[in-house]
């Protein structure tokens, strides 16, 4: 009996002891993350202050002509804070990015709108540009508002001239492949009712997921997402 007390305390210890390790090595796992997320932090800190004020010599020569057209994609809580997207306007401005869209899926910039062009000294709206100066090098900043509405009511009307143009009583008839629309179709569809924006070169996400939120896919085939 004795010998069976004394093999379950020695198990309830082995136990214990057990136990406290894993919250130990659990505890240091933490702090380490955490450490790292703070050195992580840090550095993202010091390399924003270095290439803003200039000193990282590899961002002093920046081409902006590579990036004819830009687009900005904000979560809507993003989009709220009217403040720092004027801030981010500003300082493309002065880069010399002269091309800009603004997207968030609930359309909250373009009611902000006002706002946002108040701040800017010299600014055209994309759909007030003639068609040949929409990406022609100029002097004033072009500025496009989008939002998943557009986008969703775009896709509607392109569908519906594509089904007017190519779908008659005769067609239902045809083989399905014959009625199979083509890219260059939709393409064209959506250039005859006026949505066929410019492709970006370069997209911006801000916010935690790293996705275009429903910024319309035809106009980024080719589009490198940051």
């Amino acid at each position: 009996m004795e010998v069976r007390d004394g093999m379950q305390r020695a198990y309830c210890y082995i136990v214990q002891i057990g136990n406290i390790g894993i919250q130990l090595l659990w505890r240091v796992l933490h702090l380490l993350v955490s450490l790292l997320y703070v050195v992580l932090g840090i550095a993202y800190v010091v390399e924003s202050y270095v290439i803003s004020s200039g000193l990282w010599k590899k961002y002093k020569a920046f081409n902006t002509g590579k990036v004819r057209y830009l687009a900005i994609v904000l979560e809507s809580e993003e989009a709220h804070q009217t403040s720092r997207v004027i801030k981010l306007l500003l300082w493309l401005e002065a880069i010399g990015v002269k091309h800009i869209c603004l997207y968030d899926a609930e359309g909250v910039m373009k009611k902000s709108r006002e706002a946002i062009l108040e701040k800017l000294s010299s600014v055209t709206l994309f759909e007030d540009a003639g068609e040949d100066d929409k990406l022609a090098s100029q002097n004033c900043m072009t500025l496009e508002f989008a939002s998943f509405s557009e986008g969703k009511e775009a896709v509607t009307k392109a569908a519906n001239l594509l089904f007017r143009k190519y779908m008659t009583f005769n067609d239902l008839d045809r083989d399905q492949e014959e009625r199979i629309f083509t890219e260059a179709q939709m393409a064209e569809a959506l250039k005859a009712i006026g949505c066929n924006g410019p492709e970006p070169d370069l997209l911006l996400v801000y916010g935690p997921a790293r996705c275009h939120l429903g910024f319309p896919a035809w106009r980024i085939r080719y589009t490198e997402i940051v």
